[in-house]
């Protein structure tokens, strides 16, 4: 049995162990939903704690077994939880990529320990650089399906422990088309989109990106399909919103700068919040028959 995997599991037990003592939390409190708040979504926070039907409980991340606090500007380090209509909700500000050279276990880390804490659902966000000239920017898109090219996976080495399932996930329905169906609810026009999933954390370059939109491509990032991957092997429903942050290298006549992304984030933290929160109501009026 391959050691680091075996590890990376237990390590996420143990972390899931930790919160448990830090939140008092007993083995009946489960959480539903885990929240991860990407690059120009970190603004929608104080919008979720204000209508959070409990007291906010909040956890820094560095003192957490197996979390190292994120170093992508604009990402928090804070695990919260907070109850929206009847939904516990565990809120990570920020996340780990790929590019922060942690490794591909503590980039899922985090969905690891909040699938050990029983959500059954992992709403994950981004902002990401846009192909389609005329969508919006400053605009949240739904995220129907990803190409992976960063070269890695969570998966990545022998079977998972038991009780887990195998390497060999379907990948059919990795963004559970019945909760896109619930942000159409909430936002009728909303687009949907492939995203490109790149190591980054350099930009990409104009042929890049020529190269990807004969693929399929609508957004481009450096986050969210390896977390995505981690989550439908545990068997979680997952539901991805891309924010437009900016148009993407050839297509955007400006240079692009990390800055400018999270100026966007602030400037639309209404907008993305008001969405995240409606979303995360509508889950709670169907979990109970939709989402077992």
């Amino acid at each position: 049995m391959d050691q680091v995997v075996n590890e990376a599991f237990a390590l996420a037990d143990r972390s899931a162990e930790a919160v448990r003592a830090q939140f008092a939390l007993n083995h009946d409190s489960q959480h539903d939903v885990l929240v991860v708040l990407g690059s120009g979504w970190a603004d929608a926070v104080g919008l979720l704690e204000d209508v959070s039907e409990t007291p906010v409980q909040s956890i820094n991340v560095a003192d957490i077994p197996g979390f190292t606090r994120p170093s992508a500007i604009g990402h928090g380090g804070a695990l919260k939880s907070i109850t929206i209509g009847s939904t516990r909700v565990l809120l990570l500000t920020g996340r780990t990529h790929l590019y922060e050279g942690h490794g591909v276990h503590a980039v899922v880390h985090g969905v690891r320990v909040a699938h050990a804490l029983g959500c059954k659902i992992a709403l994950l966000t981004n902002g990401a650089g846009c192909l389609q000239k005329e969508w919006t920017i400053g605009e949240p898109v739904v995220i129907k399906d990803h190409i992976n090219m960063t070269g890695h996976s969570p998966l990545t080495g022998d079977n998972p422990p038991t009780p887990h399932a195998g390497r060999f996930v379907d990948l059919t329905d990795a963004y559970n088309s019945s909760l896109r169906s619930l942000v159409r609810n909430v936002s009728p026009n909303i687009n949907e989109a492939v995203y490109f999933g790149f190591h980054g954390p350099h930009f990409e370059t104009p042929a890049e990106i020529r190269a990807i939109a004969t693929l399929g491509a609508d957004m481009v990032g450096m986050s969210t399909v390896l977390e995505t991957i981690a989550a439908r092997h545990l068997g979680m429903r997952v539901l991805a919103l891309s924010l437009a942050t900016n148009l993407a290298a050839g297509i955007n006549p400006q240079p692009l700068s990390g800055e400018d992304v999270l100026q966007v984030g602030k400037e639309s933290a209404q907008r993305v919040g008001t969405l995240l929160r409606d979303v995360l109501k509508q889950i709670d009026t169907t979990k109970a028959t939709q989402f077992k």
